[in-house]
């Protein structure tokens, strides 16, 4: 029997074999990397990796070229070759970097925004499967608390506002980092969220929290410190403060193409029980207790992350005039109620 179909039917049968493909954006500040106790920190960084399993690792705090190689070869790549790295831009003070894996997306470039402090970075991207192009910037706002680390704060804010604000109307993009930000009402948290007329660089926080943000009420949402004790550098206190963050552009936000998957920002290995104290004191209800320890002795800080999901490539810019009009789906043979059994078809050869 010969089956006459249109182009239309055969797209719609073309992409029930796709779906959406889910992706781990994983925003983590390594606390200083290298170094001088790799040796010690890269086999729980490499405990960390493997529970969280990410898909593309965002970085702050790696200080060289030699630590971008070492991640990559000694936590990433310590097991099989799944990761690259993008390209390191040596920057004032430590520095920003991104890991991917290779199967699913191709890096593009790094141009950093220089501030006054530290360059904010943007990482350019395309999914493999899905042909989308999207940035990702990380940023390393300035620390601590006061007026004047504030202002310096917003300022470079203003810096990474000019850019997006560039970009054009629907663009994809992620804003991640450490930002040190204590509250919803500090001027570099407004000026990140505001819409400014005639422009599409806002972004937006899936979590929109008011208010002080280091107190018991938010405590499933703290970031940094994983310790109450000194050790190898970096803050201690234990976990009260929502230093680190994803956001995402208006494009993410609104319905169709790259999508956040709502509700799914994590801080990782927060189970909300830990508030001022260390995230490995027994028990840790998020993750197991060899998890908690590699976090609490990798990094000061938490790894945070957030799921999206990339549309499949539409099928449409496959098909070209070479498209069939007709095929012949023969009888199957030996017998058609065999559980198994052959099936021959034939399509016309372009003349």
């Amino acid at each position: 029997m010969i089956f006459r179909i249109t182009k239309i039917l055969l797209i719609s049968l073309f992409c029930l074999g796709f779906s959406y493909a889910q992706v781990n954006i994983t925003s983590y500040n390594l606390l200083n990397y290298p170094g001088t106790d790799t040796s010690i920190r890269n086999p729980y960084f490499r405990i960390v990796i493997t529970s969280l399993n990410p898909d593309i690792l965002v970085v702050q705090e790696i200080t060289s070229q030699q630590g971008v190689n070492g991640f990559l070869n000694n936590v990433l790549n310590y097991e099989d070759t799944l990761w690259s790295a993008g390209t390191f831009i040596d920057g004032p003070d430590t520095d920003n970097g991104i890991f991917y894996k290779k199967s699913l997306f191709v890096f593009i470039s790094n141009t950093p925004i220089q501030t006054a402090l530290r360059d904010i970075n943007e990482f350019k991207l395309v999914n493999i499967i899905s042909q989308d192009t999207f940035r990702i910037y990380s940023v390393h706002l300035k620390a601590s608390e006061g007026t004047s680390n504030e202002i310096l704060r917003a300022a470079e804010v203003d810096s990474l506002r000019k850019v997006t604000n560039a970009l054009p109307f629907n663009s994809n993009f992620i804003v991640c980092g450490d930002f040190n930000i204590y509250r919803s009402g500090e001027p570099a948290y407004i000026k990140l969220l505001e819409i400014t007329p005639g422009y599409d660089g806002n972004l937006n926080d899936p979590l929109n929290l008011t208010g002080i943000w280091n107190n018991s009420l938010y405590a499933i949402y703290h970031t940094q410190s994983t310790r109450v004790r000194s050790f190898g550098g970096g803050s201690t206190g234990g976990l009260d403060d929502r230093f680190d963050m994803i956001l995402y552009s208006n494009a993410i936000n609104n319905p169709g193409g790259i999508s956040y998957v709502p509700n799914s920002l994590t801080p990782y290995g927060n189970d909300g029980n830990h508030y001022n104290d260390s995230i490995n004191r027994p028990p840790n209800d998020f993750v197991p207790q060899i998890v908690a320890d590699a976090l609490h002795y990798a990094s000061d800080h938490l790894p945070v992350y957030s799921l999206f999901t990339f549309p499949p490539i539409s099928s449409a810019n496959t098909l070209t005039s070479n498209t069939p009009e007709e095929f012949i789906l023969y009888q199957n043979y030996p017998n058609p109620f065999n559980p198994k059994t052959k099936i021959k078809f034939s399509i016309p050869e372009n003349s």
